[in-house]
């Protein structure tokens, strides 16, 4: 399937110069969002995984029916402050300072088989920290999928010696 065909480019948000891909048109299209997530359900069927793990928000949207799918739990990575038990937490750097992610301490059983899912690979820093989190924790991340990958960001860099799927490459 054409998944580009459903990406509305956006251009000047959230700032000027930024093309920003909005995948809301994807989701809104039943065919086309069912065809995206029953390609990464392939992809971790392969993989034998255990466990999904999706940074928010985005990360849900895109882990959940792949959990669902594949009968397997779904651990959320959240920004700090957001979940109620307890927790570890990675700090991570942003393009103007640093940021902070969690997932709960009881997660992610060691040996644990894992999938992480987002929308968007970028730069790649928020998912070398759910990496990070994931492998603390004793998981083996078998892979990382994504909806879209902005190869000019060179996030794949970040994430050497990882599998990756991406579903459409801009």
């Amino acid at each position: 399937m054409d998944y580009k065909s459903y990406i509305t480019v956006v251009e000047d948000w959230p700032k000027e110069g930024v093309q920003f891909k909005d995948i809301t048109t994807l989701m809104d299209n039943g065919t086309a969002y069912k065809a995206a997530v029953d390609e990464i359900v392939q992809y971790a069927e392969e993989k034998k995984i255990d466990l999904v793990v999706g940074p928010e928000a985005r990360g849900f949207i895109v882990g959940c029916p792949v959990s669902y799918a594949l009968e397997v739990g779904f651990a959320p990575v959240r920004k700090e402050g957001k979940l109620p038990r307890e927790v570890i937490k990675v700090d991570y750097g942003l393009e103007y300072g640093k940021n902070v992610l969690t997932i709960h301490k009881d997660a992610i059983k060691p040996g644990q088989r894992v999938l992480i899912t987002d929308d968007l690979l970028a730069t790649g820093g928020t998912i070398e920290a759910t990496i990070k989190l994931v492998e603390a924790l004793g998981g083996i991340v078998i892979g990382c999928a994504f909806l879209i990958e902005l190869t000019y960001l060179n996030g794949r860099d970040k994430l050497n010696g990882y599998d990756i799927l991406t579903l459409m490459e801009y």
